[in-house]
């Protein structure tokens, strides 16, 4: 959702790369463009003016050290003072009481019921037992929403269709939660189209009840500086105690995830980044601030993998690559693990210059699709053995998958190239490395990560793209020379 602001920044980060030392100038400047970036985000204007006077006061009497440009101090005072603006650290939920509340608040289309059944799994994975109660007793098929959500997941709803004083039917779960040894109960509460006298009533009733741990405002990141607007409502009459932002993943200007924080006091907590059940994240300002920032966020990507990706399974792959062994029923499984971490698309951005790069051409997931409908057209023995596949075998396939001739002999081309320089090279990086040209640098070191190892993600290149696996010129003349002497 901050590509655009990303770009804008990155932009005026690079105005400033052949200057020597900050002046008034090129400070006016690059403030200006920072303060259209921002607000052309929809920031909240007068956090955008008093972010502005900031990073100017910061740069101003900035001695620019050796070795580092303007531009890059710049990105440095930036990052810091966006820390700063979100939040500096990451806020946990307060699950202190025995049981703990969560109660879900926020207007229609935000995504509470979804939202709570993602809390639910997220804790589950805590190791927490959690029961769903059904508070929105007035938007149709709400309950039923929310007991196939706990169906989906394995944990318990609470709902009784049959009340209709929704404190009361609060009051009654939590009786059931401490019967049962429950230790988190999540309220999914009805919303309205806009905030009203009733709606605010009930929740401060449903409150008096429950006596909640946490108040959890779910706002849509699409509505900008109106979700701040909307926050600020919900925070005046029930004093929330964080925010849930969802669709992240949208084309959503950012200036929701900017402003928040400082209009109404109450930090983001977790960001909803997809449709998913397990799309749910922590909110963690510094790793955001470097997204924004085009520097990446490696820590996530790696957290992910280690909690997505098995490491026997790994660890097999490992031994496979050694031994030279590696086959197409291994690279489909890799795919199977990319795609788990989100994507090629979503695995980019995370990766320092990553967000350029995801919008080649050469990195459209459509071709991810393509290779997995390659190979799932092989049969067995062609998985085990790509040697076996010849021309005639090459057709078959590429009628079965509905693909081309040229594009199924380009990808058993590209796979062996691939296969061969992660022997050579000794790579545990395996697909991932060979689908982006050496970005994830072995993502895994013998099954086990290895952060050292994701470096920078290099412009262009890679499994896609195919070029780059090429042998060069003069090495395939000396081939044919050999050839032609042989004959």
């Amino acid at each position: 959702m901050f590509e655009n602001l990303t770009d804008k920044l990155q932009s005026t980060f690079k105005k400033l790369r052949g200057q020597a030392t900050f002046t008034e100038s090129n400070i006016a400047d690059a403030m200006k463009d920072i303060r259209m970036a921002l607000l052309d985000a929809d920031v909240n204007f007068e956090i955008v003016k008093e972010f502005i006077e900031s990073v100017k006061k910061d740069c101003i009497g900035q001695e620019v050290l050796q070795n580092v440009t303007p531009g890059q101090q710049l990105v440095k005072i930036v990052n810091d003072r966006l820390v700063e603006l979100m939040g500096t650290y990451d806020e946990p939920l307060n699950l202190s009481s025995n049981p703990s509340v969560i109660m879900m608040v926020g207007l229609h289309g935000a995504g509470k019921t979804t939202t709570s059944a993602k809390l639910a799994l997220h804790l589950k994975k805590q190791k927490k037992r959690v029961m769903l109660v059904a508070a929105d007793i007035y938007r149709p098929a709400a309950i039923d929403q929310l007991e196939i959500l706990g169906k989906e997941i394995d944990v318990p709803v609470y709902s009784d269709r049959n009340a209709s004083n929704v404190p009361a039917i609060t009051s009654a779960a939590l009786a059931e939660a401490k019967s049962n040894g429950i230790k988190v109960v999540i309220v999914d509460t009805a919303g309205r189209l806009q905030i009203d006298d009733n709606m605010v009533k009930e929740l401060v009733q449903i409150q008096q009840v429950a006596n909640p741990t946490e108040i959890m405002l779910v706002a849509d990141a699409a509505l900008g500086q109106e979700a701040v607007s909307v926050a600020k409502h919900f925070h005046d009459a029930l004093g929330i105690t964080g925010v849930v932002l969802t669709k992240m993943d949208g084309d959503a200007r950012g200036g929701a995830a900017l402003s928040i924080r400082k209009v109404t006091g109450a930090p983001i907590k977790l960001t909803g980044q997809g449709e998913k059940l397990e799309d749910l994240d922590v909110f963690y300002p510094d790793r955001v601030a470097s997204r924004i920032l085009g520097m990446g966020d490696v820590v996530s990507l790696v957290e992910k993998a280690a909690e997505e990706i098995d490491e026997k399974e790994a660890r097999k792959l490992a031994e496979k690559l050694k031994k030279n062994t590696f086959d197409f029923n291994d690279f489909h499984t890799q795919i199977q693990q990319m795609k788990k971490l989100g994507g090629m698309e979503s695995i980019l951005k995370m990766l320092p210059g990553g967000s350029q790069l995801a919008q080649l051409p050469d990195m459209d997931n459509k071709k991810i699709v393509h290779m997995e409908a390659i190979i799932n057209s092989m049969t067995k023995k062609e998985r085990s053995n790509p040697d076996l596949i010849d021309f005639a075998r090459r057709k078959r396939i590429a009628r079965g998958s509905g693909t081309s001739l040229d594009e199924v002999s380009q990808m058993i081309k590209q796979f062996s190239m691939m296969r061969k320089m992660m022997k050579k090279k000794g790579m545990m990086g395996r697909m991932m490395s060979g689908l982006l040209g050496g970005g994830l640098n072995s993502m895994f070191n013998g099954g086990g990560l290895d952060l050292s190892s994701l470096g920078p993600t290099p412009a262009g290149g890679g499994f896609m793209g195919g070029e780059k696996f090429t042998p060069p010129k003069k090495k395939r003349k000396k081939n044919k020379n050999k050839k032609k002497k042989r004959h």
